[in-house]
Formats: structure tokens, C-alpha cells, sequence
């Protein structure tokens, strides 16, 4: 156990920076390709793209570098991955400046559900079956996107999803950046590269008047929210729980959801902890003593905010990536979310109907009064679950167990009070 000051030893760890430097490309690698497809299906342009792109990515940087330094444990911010796949089929059916709107009051709400204790009260109420099969449900066009893209693009599908099943074998955690290598590799050699040089460039933030609507209210903000409290921040937190560190929950959760608030009108969707990259940042391979660990959280953050000043220059190279490219690393990126919802959507033998319920209704892209199937496969499940005789007081929840930003296997929060590594309980 390590009490008193921090110290770092003179120069930086180099073990420490890389696995910052990793988790900060595995962060980007899979889900800012959902960010540009919800972008594109919305018909957004190039300057509210970028602008979405600098958001999340200054959100995500600000957030990692001054809560990993405050708490010297490495927290690991990124945006919400489940939150940009539920957007890519609900961002097209509303005005931008309403989702935006969307955006600002579902950080409000995480921000006060957070920072006062009240969320796991709430999530509490919600069968994590339920919620688990809304997103496995958000999640699963993503999947079949894969093998359509197989049939229509052989070659370069094929190509990133072998080497995805390889690298998941030997090296699981680059498992994403194998294939997008793979992919590019053979995007490059076949002439399916396009880069649009009058694109590169500083980002530039745009601002975006918010605008108020129940549709997009409801049909963006409940399910943002949701997804967002449920698959990424009990997770996050559980993470680094496992690891040994005890960051204060609410002031970490309460600070990303603070920060989304503030970048929700330059098209900020969620900023939250991670799970599946802070995990590159609290073992030891990151750095053999714990207290040390932090600098690989300042790492990724630095890096956050390197990439989010050239929000423009992403853009433009992830739009001169073939299609199919984009929606098979879309998809491998996404094989260990929608395996884990599934695995939870079934588990708890009781809730499994409704749970099922909520995942063909959420799947079957279903619009009612404007609002989108993640909402009504929610309404469906909860709904299914009462009438069913579902009792929800008796807090039969998973949703800390498994993180949803990445593949990996079940992540357990210990069960005992453990000593952070930096000598607070």
C-alpha cells in the first residue's frame, strides 16, 4: 500500500505513455466510424461533423488528463459508444438542432443521476435484461452489416474480419486495429482509397442553437441516456474498482457528464468513463507499480486532444475509406458489445421474454409518432416485465459486470473494500 504524495521518478514511463497512446487508437478505431455513419445518415455537413468529431474527442481529453491527475488513478474517458450506434437510426429522424437539444438535456440528466447517487436507485428499477437487449437490438444491423459487406466487398471484408478473428486469438486487445490495418492494407493495393486533401486541416468548433422537441426528446434522449448510464458508466467504474482504485464515483461520473453538457451544442453526444480501454491503462502492463498508472491516463488523454484539433482532418480520411471498410470495422468493432448484450439478454430466465420482447422491437427499426425502436423497445420490455409479474425491487442487476466499448470478457467488481493503489480506501 502507497500513502502520501505521488511522484513519478523523473522522466515518464514509457509503458505507461504507450498503453495510453493505445487505449487512445483503440478508442477511435471502431467508434468514430458509428460517429460518421450517424453523421452521414443525418445528412449533416462536413463543418458539423468535424465540429462533432473536435467535441467529443476535446471532451474526452480534458476529462481523462485532469481526472486521472486529481485522483492519480488512470480514469479513462471516451464518448459513448452505444450512445453513436443508437444515434445512427435516430439522428436521421429528427432537425439536428433538436437532437442537439436531445444531447444537452441527456447530459443534464446524467450529470444530476451521477453526481447525486440517484442513478443506480433508478437503473435499480430497469431489468438489465432489458436494457441489455436494447442494445443488443441497436447493436445487431451493425453485425449482419458485416457479412453484407462480405458479399458485396469480398476481398476487403473478408480480409478484416480474419484478421480480426486472428488478432482475437493472439493479441485480443488490437484485435479492432488488426482489421482496420487489414482493411486498409487492401483498400490501398485495390485503389479504394480516396482522400480529400481540401479537407485536411484544424478542426473548428461550430456551434449549434439547441432546439426542444418531445420527439427527439424522447426518441434520442431517453435512449442516449439510458444506454449511456447502463453500458458505459456502471462499467467504467467497475473497472477501475477491480483494478484497486477508488476515484470518488459521483465526482468522476458527475465531471464527464458536466463536460457533455458544456460540448453538447458543438455536437457532443455522451462523454463518459470507459471500461474496455481503461483496461489497457489499470493492469500491469501499463506499469508494474499501480500508483504510476495515472500517467498512462494523462497519456490517452493528451492524445484525445491532439487528434480533437484535427477533427477536420479525421473527417476527411474516414470519408475517403470505401464503404464497406467503414461498416466491417463498425461491426468487429462492435462483435464483443452485442455478444455480451446477448448473453444478458437471456440470462436471468424470468426476465427472458420481456427481454427478448425488447430486443425484436429495438432490432425491427420501428418508428411511431417519430420517435425511434430503441424507446419502444424499451416502453415494450419494461412493460412485458410487469405484466409478466417481473418484480424489479429485488435489484437483480449486471449492468457493472461487463463494459460495452469494446470485446472483452466479463469484467467483476470485487467484492471486498480494496486499498487504491495511491493509499485511499
Amino acid at each position: 500500500m502507497i500513502s502520501g504524495p505521488i511522484r513519478t521518478g523523473g522522466a515518464l514511463p514509457l509503458t505507461a505513455v504507450t498503453a495510453g497512446a493505445v487505449a487512445m487508437v483503440v478508442s477511435y478505431a471502431g467508434p468514430l466510424a458509428l460517429v460518421l455513419a450517424a453523421a452521414s445518415a443525418a445528412g449533416l455537413s462536413r463543418a458539423e461533423t468535424s465540429s462533432w468529431v473536435w467535441a467529443v474527442s476535446i471532451g474526452a481529453g480534458v476529462t481523462c488528463v485532469g481526472l486521472s491527475w486529481w485522483s492519480r488513478a488512470p480514469v479513462i474517458t471516451a464518448f459513448s459508444t452505444p450512445g453513436a450506434a443508437i444515434l445512427v437510426t435516430a439522428l436521421p429522424q429528427h432537425g439536428y438542432p433538436e437532437a442537439v437539444g436531445a444531447f444537452l438535456v441527456a447530459g443534464v440528466a446524467a450529470t444530476a443521476l451521477t453526481a447525486t447517487g440517484a442513478f443506480a436507485r433508478v437503473m435499480a428499477r430497469i431489468p438489465a435484461g432489458v436494457v441489455a437487449a436494447m442494445l443488443a437490438g441497436t447493436l445487431f444491423s451493425f453485425g449482419t452489416a458485416v457479412f453484407t459487406s462480405v458479399r458485396t466487398a469480398p476481398l476487403l471484408a473478408g480480409a478484416m474480419l480474419l484478421a480480426y478473428l486472428v488478432a482475437r486469438r493472439l493479441v485480443p486487445t488490437y484485435a479492432v486495429v488488426c482489421a482496420l490495418a487489414a482493411g486498409l492494407a487492401v483498400a490501398g493495393a485495390t485503389g479504394g482509397l480516396r482522400v480529400d486533401l481540401p479537407g485536411l486541416g484544424l478542426a473548428v468548433p461550430h456551434l449549434t442553437v439547441p432546439q426542444f422537441s418531445v420527439g427527439a426528446l424522447v426518441g434520442i434522449g431517453v435512449p442516449l441516456l439510458v444506454a449511456t448510464l447502463a453500458g458505459q458508466y456502471a462499467p467504467g467504474i467497475a473497472v477501475l474498482e477491480a483494478a484497486g482504485y477508488r476515484p470518488d464515483s459521483r465526482v468522476v461520473c458527475g465531471s464527464t457528464g458536466l463536460v457533455s453538457v458544456l460540448l453538447a451544442p458543438f455536437g457532443s453526444h455522451a462523454v463518459n468513463p470507459a471500461a474496455i480501454t481503461a483496461a489497457i491503462c489499470t493492469g500491469p502492463d501499463a506499469h508494474r507499480d499501480p500508483a504510476k498508472r495515472w500517467i498512462a491516463g494523462v497519456a490517452c488523454g493528451a492524445g484525445y486532444l491532439v487528434v480533437g484539433c484535427f477533427g477536420s482532418t479525421l473527417v476527411a480520411l474516414f470519408t475517403g475509406l470505401p464503404d464497406a471498410l467503414v461498416a466491417t470495422l463498425a461491426g468487429v468493432a462492435l462483435l464483443g458489445s452485442i455478444a455480451g448484450s446477448l448473453a444478458r439478454t437471456v440470462a436471468d430466465e424470468r426476465d427472458r421474454e420481456a427481454s427478448v420482447i425488447t430486443f425484436l422491437a429495438t432490432a425491427s427499426g420501428v418508428t411511431i409518432a417519430g420517435i425511434g425502436s430503441p424507446f419502444w423497445g424499451l416502453i415494450a420490455g419494461v412493460g412485458a416485465h410487469f405484466l409478466l409479474g417481473g418484480d424489479t425491487a429485488k435489484g437483480r442487476r449486471s449492468h457493472p459486470e461487463r463494459g460495452s466499448d469494446g470485446p472483452s470478457g466479463p469484467v467483476r467488481t470485487p467484492q471486498s473494500t480494496r486499498t487504491a493503489p495511491d493509499g485511499r480506501s
